[in-house]
Order: C-alpha cells, then structure tokens, then sequence
C-alpha cells in the first residue's frame, strides 16, 4: 500500500495505466491528482506538507473547539460576550425549553458553549496560545468588569493571563517567549 511519501510514483504510474488506455496527461497533472486523492488542495501544498512532515494520510485537524459548560446563559453572555469580546456565531436549542449550545469566537478562537448535562465539566480548565495577551489584559482591565480582574504572570513558558467564568471554568492565555 503506497502512502503520501509515494505521491511521486503515484502520479508516475496513474500516467503509465492512462496511457495504456490512450489516455495522455502531463506529469503536473498526475501530481494534481494525486494530491487530491489525499485531500490537499494543490500539489504544492502536498509538497509543502511532506517536507514538513504533515503527512497523516489525509488526516489534518483544522480548528479546536472546547465545550465549555455553562449554567446561567445571561452570565455567560454577560462573561464571555460583553467581558472577555467574543461574539456570538450560532446558538442552538433542540427546542423550546431545552438548554443552550451556542459557538462563540474571537481571532481564530473559537469556544462552544453549552447547557446540557455531560458537556463539559464545571471548572474545567483550557490553554490557549496565543499573541499580545498584554495588550489582552489591559483591555479587560479598561471594562472594569466587578467579577474578575485578571493580570499577567511571567512564566518560564510565557506570559500567562487566567480568566474564569462564573462557572469556574477557567482560560489560560499565554503569549509564549519569542512570539
């Protein structure tokens, strides 16, 4: 079984076998194929993902959502929303009376926010990297927001600020050292 380390004798023999059938391609055009068959975009980025070692066989993790668990949803608007300026992305309910599963998000973080019973766990803890955590901080710091004053922590591995929702669910962003 050929894997993604092969995609160069792919193309080389998807060429022969069309040829066989008067079937002409150019090389570039196997390649193309082939690194759709591992459901990458382009051969270049193929390519780029080989020398890079990203190669799972076509697995590729494109975002993270943590669920995080929520009891009171005027809080965790009030905490997640007006606080800490996320907005929100979707909400959904399976009907009337049922609890809350909402996505919200902020520059590439994207969270879920949910009221069911099994979701998440209440003082759940998540990390986050992330840039200009600094300039993060002093902007909650501006709301004055009478339930959490979170400062900044110079680690060994970054500058961490800790927020926790009324919940006791906390986020650790951390500015890693050279970023």
């Amino acid at each position: 079984m050929r894997n993604h380390t092969d995609a160069k004798l792919m193309a080389k023999a998807l060429r022969a076998a069309l040829a066989e059938d008067n079937v002409d391609i150019s090389h570039s055009r196997a390649l193309e194929i082939v690194a759709s068959q591992f459901g990458r975009d382009s051969w270049n980025v193929l390519a780029a993902d080989i020398e890079a070692g990203n190669t799972g066989a076509g697995i590729r993790f494109t975002e993270t959502a943590p669920i995080m668990r929520i009891l009171d949803e005027d809080k965790a608007r009030e905490f997640y929303v007006d606080f800490l300026g996320f907005d929100i992305d979707w909400e959904h309910r399976f009907g009337e009376n049922f609890p809350l599963y909402a996505q919200v998000s902020r520059n590439g973080l994207i969270l879920h926010l949910s009221g069911h019973h099994g979701d998440g766990t209440p003082g759940t803890t998540i990390f986050v990297a992330m840039q200009g955590v600094r300039a993060y901080q002093r902007e909650l710091a501006e709301k004055d927001y009478r339930h959490m004053k979170p400062g900044v922590a110079d680690e060994p591995w970054g500058a961490v600020m800790t927020v926790i929702d009324p919940f006791s669910n906390a986020i650790r962003f951390c500015e890693r050292p050279g970023t």
